[in-house]
């Protein structure tokens, strides 16, 4: 089994950036497909973004492409979200997610599709 920790969220005003870390032990990442998922109270969990194992392609939602950027580093375990141009709206607490199988662009977006999760961590946005 592999074990994810988050770390990296903050309070950050409107127009700033965030780098989030998901630090992988028991596992090395290079064995996983990889995702960035975000909730808000009271409401679902949903994708941002992921990054396959073997080829690392990338998977992101529409309302993030050009602002977030995901990446893995093999040699520290690590996979990061790069966050820019934050804005209130990203505001929400981000789970990083591991999975062993080659995702799609379909199950790349799907909360079940992932079988390993991170305890989160906070982003706030101000305005």
């Amino acid at each position: 089994q592999v074990q994810l920790v988050e770390s990296g969220g903050g309070l950050v005003q409107a127009g700033g950036s965030l780098r989030l870390s998901c630090v992988a032990s028991g596992r090395t990442v290079s064995m996983y497909s990889m995702g960035w998922f975000r909730q808000v109270p009271g409401k679902e969990r949903e994708f941002v973004s992921a990054i396959r194992k073997s080829d690392s392609m990338l998977y992101n939602v529409n309302s993030v492409k050009g602002r977030f950027t995901i990446s893995r580093d093999n040699a520290k375990n690590t996979v990061y979200l790069q966050m820019n141009n934050l804005q209130p709206e990203y505001t929400a607490v981000y789970y990083c997610a591991a999975t062993p199988r080659l995702i799609t662009p379909t199950s790349a977006q799907l909360f079940s599709s992932y079988g390993y999760w991170g305890q989160g961590t906070q982003v706030t946005v101000s305005s």
